[in-house]
This record gives C-alpha cells, sequence and structure tokens, in this order.
C-alpha cells in the first residue's frame, strides 16, 4: 500500500489555504504577520522569484534561484495581496456575480500560491532547519489566514446568495458545481456560525495547525534518530554486499566509521526484516519502529494525538456533526461512517482468518527447521514474519524475491516500463531534459508530449531516499493546469529506495515497481487535467477516489507487452524467464492474510480515533492503551500482525487523511472493477486509454466522482467481488 499524494495547494490561494499536506502541515495563508513584510525580509525583495511567474517553460520552479530567505517575504507580501483582493471581493458594491465573486476568488492569491505550492513540496522532499522552522512559524499564520477568508461574513454572505440563485445564473456544469463547492467549503469551515463560535474555531484551527507541524517534524526526526547502529559486518548475514555498503556509508555519514547504520522507513515493517538472519537484531529494529512517537523523549507524540483528536471532534461538534469521522466523510464518496465500517467489517474476518493460517503455516516452518538443528523451537514473533515469510514463499513456489530484482533496473522500468505503458496505452511520449534547474541533483526532468505532439506537461523524477525526505512515496504538484490561468501541469513523483554506492545500478523490488506504476497513476491524473478552473485541477477529487486511477495504473507493471520491454538483466540485458514471472503470478497472492490485516488495523484505528465525541477520547497517558483496546474489539489484535502505522507515526491520520484512511481499500474497489473491464474490453489499447482519459482523468474534480466512474464503465456500479478475489479473500474459493 502506498502513501497517498501529498495534498498541494490549488492555484486559488483561498482554496490552498485550506489545503493541509500529508504530514499535517497547514499549506495555507496567514494575514496577522502582513504587516511585518517589510521587516521579515528586505533583502530577499528585490529578487524573489515568487513575485512573479516563473519565466520557464511551463512556470517550472526557478530552484536555481529560490533561497530559504524568500520564503518568509513571499509568503507575508502573498497574504498581504490576497486579503486585500478578498476585501475588494467581499466589499464590491455590485450585486454578487459569477464573475465578481467567484472568479475573482479563484484568481486571487497568487504570490501566495506560487510561494507555498514550493515551500511544502521542498518541506517534504528536501526540508532543512530552515525550513522546518518556517513551517513551525508560518502554520499558524496561515491557520489565522485562511480564517480570515472563510469566516469572512460579506464574503460569505456574496457566496450564499449565488449558491441560493445558481439555478437562475444560467451557469455551464463546471460553473455551477465550482459556485456549489465555494459554498459548502465556507459552511464547512464555519462560515455560518455565530460570532462566538467562530472564535473557538479560530483558536482550534491555528492550535491544530501548530500541532501538525509539530508532529510532521517529530516523525521525520525520530525516523533518523531511531535508526539501529550496528557494531559488525557477520551481524548483517543475509543482506546483500550493496546493502551492507549502504548501512556503511550510513553509519560513516554519521561519524560511526566502522558501523553499520540501518536506516527506518515510516512504517511499522522494515524491509531488512525479509533478509537478516540475526534474529535479536530483527527484534531491535522491529522494536525501534514501533516504539517511535511514544518513547518518552522530545519526540514523543502521545500528547499531540491526544490534544489533536479532542479538538477535531470539538471541530466537528461546532459545525452540527456527532464526531469528526461525520464531518470528514459528508463529502467523500462514502458519504458516512456506516458505509465505511460495512465495507471494512466485510473484509476484517475474512483477511485476519486468512492471517491466521499463515501464522500458522510460518510457525509450522519455524518448529521444522528449529527440530532440524536441534534446538528448541520459538514463538513467531511479528519481527520473524517476513523472513520466515520468504522462507515459505521460496519453498511453496521455487521463489526467491530477490531473483527479480537484476531485472528491475531502476531507469529501465522507468523508461522502458512506465513510461512505455503510457505511450502504448495514452499515446504520449517523454523525452529527458538536462537544461532545467533542480532542487537535488538525485532527481530527472521530462518533458512530456501530448498525443497531437504538443507539450503536456513537465515530470519531475525523485527515487532516492535522504535524511532531508519525508517516508513513502507520493505525487506532488508545482503548477496545476488551468484553462482560466492558462497553465499547464508540472508534476513530480517521489520515492524513498535505497540509494546504492557509486558506480552500482539501482535494483528494485518488486514492490518498488510496483510503488513505481501506483505514483505515475497520480502524476498522470495531473498531467491529463483539462477543466477551467484551478480549483478542480487533477487531483482535486474527493480523497476515498484518489487513489482510483494510481491503483488502476499499476496493472501494467506485469502486463505481459510491459513487463517485456522494462524486465531485462542490467548486466547481460537478457529478459526476465518466463518461469521467474509464472512464479510472481502464482505467489500473487502469497502472504495476502498479513498484508491485508495490516492495512486494515490502521485503518480501523483511523475510524476508531475519529467516530467518538471528544468526552470519550483517552488523555496522553492512555493514548497507546486505547490503541491497544480498540484493535481488539474489532478483532484485529493478531500480535504477529500489527498495524502498518500506529498511532504515534500515522503521518496520514494526523494529516490530510484524518478518518480517511479507509480510501485505500475504498478507491481499490472502484480499481478492480476498472482492470477487470479494461482486461474484458481488450487490455492495452489506445482506445481504452483515450476513453479513461477523457471520460475520467481529464475531469478532475468537475464531476461527480462516482458519476466519472459509472461513466467509463458504461453505468455499472462498483461490486466488491473483484477485489475479494485478487487479494483472494474470496471466501467462496476457500
Amino acid at each position: 500500500m502506498k502513501l497517498p499524494i501529498s495534498p498541494r495547494p490549488l492555484a486559488a490561494a483561498l482554496s490552498l489555504a485550506l489545503a493541509t499536506t500529508v504530514l499535517g502541515a497547514c499549506a495555507t495563508t496567514p494575514s496577522a504577520s502582513a504587516g511585518k513584510s517589510a521587516a521579515s525580509s528586505n533583502v530577499a525583495r528585490a529578487d524573489n522569484p515568487f513575485f512573479q511567474a516563473s519565466p520557464l517553460p511551463l512556470q517550472y520552479p526557478q530552484f536555481d534561484k529560490i533561497r530559504d530567505q524568500h520564503f518568509a517575504a513571499a509568503f507575508d507580501q502573498g497574504m498581504a495581496e490576497q486579503l486585500k483582493e478578498v476585501e475588494a471581493i467581499a466589499n464590491n458594491p455590485a450585486a454578487p456575480t459569477f464573475e465578481n465573486t467567484i472568479v475573482a476568488m479563484e484568481n486571487s492569491g497568487q504570490t501566495l500560491g506560487r510561494a507555498t505550492a514550493v515551500f511544502f513540496n521542498l518541506s517534504s522532499t528536501d526540508t532543512n532547519d530552515v525550513r522546518k522552522k518556517l513551517q513551525s512559524d508560518y502554520a499558524p499564520k496561515f491557520s489565522a489566514h485562511s480564517d480570515a477568508i472563510r469566516l469572512n461574513p460579506k464574503l460569505f454572505a456574496r457566496i450564499k446568495a449565488l449558491y441560493e440563485s445558481r439555478s437562475t445564473l444560467g451557469l455551464d456544469a463546471e460553473s455551477l458545481r465550482l459556485v456549489e463547492r465555494y459554498h459548502d467549503d465556507f459552511v464547512r469551515a464555519g462560515a455560518a456560525l455565530d460570532e462566538a463560535q467562530k472564535t473557538r474555531m479560530r483558536e482550534i484551527n491555528t492550535r491544530m495547525a501548530a500541532l501538525g507541524t509539530q508532529f510532521s517534524q517529530n516523525v521525520l526526526a525520530e525516523v533518523n534518530d531511531s535508526a539501529v547502529v550496528v557494531d559488525s559486518r557477520a551481524e548483517l548475514a543475509g543482506l546483500t554486499d550493496a546493502q551492507i555498503e549502504a548501512a556503511a556509508a550510513a553509519a560513516k555519514s554519521r561519524g560511526l566509521d566502522g558501523k553499520y547504520v540501518i536506516t527506518l522507513l515510516n512504517t511499522t515493517g522494515q524491509p531488512p526484516l525479509s533478509q537478516l538472519e540475526n534474529r535479536a537484531l530483527r527484534e531491535r529494529i522491529h522494536k525501534a519502529s514501533v516504539n517511535r512517537g511514544s518513547r518518552g523523549n522530545q519526540w514523543d507524540n502521545t500528547a499531540i494525538v491526544a490534544e489533536m483528536t479532542r479538538l477535531r471532534a470539538e471541530r466537528a461538534k461546532l459545525l452540527g456533526y456527532p464526531d469528526f469521522a461525520s464531518f470528514s466523510l459528508a463529502n467523500q464518496t462514502a458519504g458516512n461512517k456506516e458505509a465505511v465500517n460495512r465495507m471494512l467489517e466485510q473484509l476484517a474476518p475474512a483477511a485476519v482468518a486468512n492471517a491466521r493460517r499463515e501464522g500458522a503455516e510460518l510457525q509450522a516452518l519455524i518448529d521444522a527447521e528449529q527440530k532440524a538443528k536441534g534446538e528448541p523451537s520459538f514463538q513467531l514473533e511479528a519481527w520473524d514474519w517476513d523472513f520466515y515469510s520468504e522462507k515459505l514463499r521460496k519453498a511453496k513456489y521455487d521463489f526467491d524475491a530477490a531473483e527479480l530484482k537484476p531485472y528491475l533496473e531502476m531507469k529501465s522500468v522507468l523508461e522502458n516500463g512506465v513510461f512505455f505503458a503510457a505511450n502504448k496505452f495514452y499515446g504520449i511520449s517523454f523525452k529527458e531534459r538536462t537544461d532545467l534547474p533542480k532542487y537535488h541533483p538525485d532527481t530527472w526532468v521530462y518533458d512530456v508530449i501530448d498525443r497531437d505532439g504538443s507539450q503536456l506537461a513537465i515530470f519531475i523524477f525523485d527515487p532516492y531516499a535522504r535524511d532531508s525526505k519525508r517516508g513513502g512515496a507520493w505525487m506532488n504538484s508545482y503548477v496545476q493546469q488551468s484553462r482560466l490561468e492558462g497553465s499547464k501541469p508540472v508534476v513530480a513523483n517521489h520515492q524513498n529506495i535505497t540509494k546504492p554506492p557509486a558506480g552500482e545500478p539501482t535494483l528494485l523490488t518488486w514492490d518498488e515497481v510496483t510503488t513505481m506504476f501506483h505514483e505515475f497513476g497520480h502524476a498522470l491524473h495531473g498531467m491529463f487535467s483539462n477543466v477551467t478552473y484551478p480549483y478542480f485541477s487533477g487531483t482535486s477529487v474527493p480523497r476515498d477516489f484518489v487513489e482510483f486511477p494510481s491503483q488502476v495504473n499499476e496493472m501494467w507493471a506485469d502486463w505481459p507487452e510491459v513487463l517485456a520491454n522494462y524486465a531485462k538483466h542490467h548486466q547481460t540485458g537478457a529478459p526476465m524467464p518466463a518461469a521467474l514471472l509464472q512464479k510472481v503470478e502464482a505467489a500473487s497472492k502469497f502472504n495476502e492474510g498479513f498484508r491485508t490485516t495490516e492495512y486494515l488495523g490502521a485503518a480501523l484505528l483511523d475510524q476508531r480515533w475519529h467516530q467518538v465525541p471528544a468526552d470519550k477520547l483517552p488523555q496522553a497517558a492512555n493514548v497507546i492503551g486505547y490503541e491497544v483496546q480498540a484493535l481488539k474489539d474489532v478483532g484485529l489484535d493478531y500480535a504477529v500482525v500489527p498495524p502498518r502505522y500506529r498511532t504515534t507515526y500515522f503521518s496520514h491520520i494526523m494529516g490530510g487523511y484524518a478518518a480517511g484512511y479507509y480510501a485505500y481499500i475504498w478507491s481499490e474497489v472502484l480499481d478492480a472493477n476498472t482492470v477487470k473491464w479494461i482486461r474484458d474490453n481488450g487490455g492495452l489499447t489506445r482506445t481504452n486509454g483515450d476513453r479513461l482519459r477523457d471520460r475520467l482523468l481529464s475531469q478532475g474534480g468537475s464531476k461527480d466522482a462516482m458519476a466519472l466512474f459509472r461513466d467509463f464503465t458504461g453505468g455499472k456500479e462498483p461490486q466488491i467481488q473483484p477485489l475479494l478475489e485478487r487479494r483472494g479473500l474470496d471466501t467462496k474459493s476457500q
């Protein structure tokens, strides 16, 4: 399961002001500090690249000219400009019209939009102490700025008047939907509350912005601090020479010459656990992972979790909802928490039953191995699962995942796999360019050429892990498509692949390959956008719909024509043997009980935190106990399969996916139905690709999400059966 894409600011800075990054930093715009613009950075003003649109192709950011000192000045001036624009709209003596109110709002905040788009993207991909401080300093100011706009009574009165008379305005469908969305956003932000309630809403928003920023920074800091130091090479038995060299290099970079460092990913599970033979070291790594955010150190997140969830519940109550999940889900495709619970509860029993059967097989393998060695057996633990499941996979399918890596060289996967599939399916092509500046040397930049030969977009690929980069994989936008603004997309994909020693090829795991295809599905959603208004651009769709197109794109990873084009031995050029791929396919449902259970554990934890009122939530000291009980209550307390994320490092739900982590599996239902439709209708053809692009991907949020799905599938409603079959959870076949 991939991390969600990073919500990116909309070109209209009003929408930008309400966006939050996955890590919880508020991608918004402040007001209180606007008056100190001159004092904040006079030296950054004359040459500040954010004060005008970039002159580079498609307004590609001027990374070579952007300096950290430019951000504060651009934030301050951008906020001041937008507040002035908003005041002019709100106080316009003319009667409200679509053009002088809604379109004017879409056009507001250009300086702010440019600055925040770059800042929050860089804060995720290549942060530093200056950027961390800016993020902390501006989070509450951004929240205040958002409130200054959304809680402006005169502005809301104009929007409300347009909403109430919308059927008489003669608007096209996209413009009509924009009026409705603006009205809904303002109401959900508290515009209809009385003054006392608005005051409390402002206090809550400001505090949550600060808490979200601190949580995200704590997570990144402790991921780095929790890296496991290993004294000897012998302890690393099972890792490849390249992995051991990378661990030595990581240690050296931290001043630990002669030692080895195993760095952590943000997930509970850690990749080296599938290879390391040293059980004690596996246990150390696992415990270092699961204890993050709850160790009582300076990065302990338990107090933040407790306060944040209570504030969310209080905010929802102010808006008339019984709990935060009810508020959050009201404008998603799921609609309400009951629908989410029904789906999760339908999946959980089968998933856990499968996981327990898998665990029994692993225990039997452990017992047999220990008996053969004449040593006492031991009980399967969470840190043993990956190691023994790889052994069992090999025994069952004569397949070792490491056999694939020589055929999965990163650049070939990208250019001969991901790009090749996009060319075959959509008719687009790619050309690497080296003349544009980069924010980090370990990135690649490509022009994307449309089916008619015109430039469609610019694509940035950022594959490698580094200490300054948050964990996971995601897509973001630096520039979004909009016919109103005449803009075309500049989008980026990010992964956290371990960089090999100099001169060595980057060889991927199969999961890293499917992640690359997945994230490019998000990129396509952004690049194919063909809407008028920035509000609807690209991936600006309901949270439980946004993963759907990216999951569909994963289908090409093992599509025979695509695989044959990229899966070639990095030294000999020999194609991946058909027998090896057959083993991969045969093992595709192996360990699916584990994979689904760890995901559902996290998804159900998310709902448990957000489906209760504030007085039912725990204090900081009881956060971990609350989590344990929540898993037990829903039957997911199988200790050897912990949740994919524990609450204290669950960045999704402290950020933009609060009450929304279910969205991956919800989207996968749509994905499984769509993949079945594509397969049934000829597979990798331009006809199918053009249909998916024109009827769904190009529409962004300009139409109802489920209507887009039904339009593509010919009016069919989604069924859960294709998902159950894909994940091996179909009880009919058991």
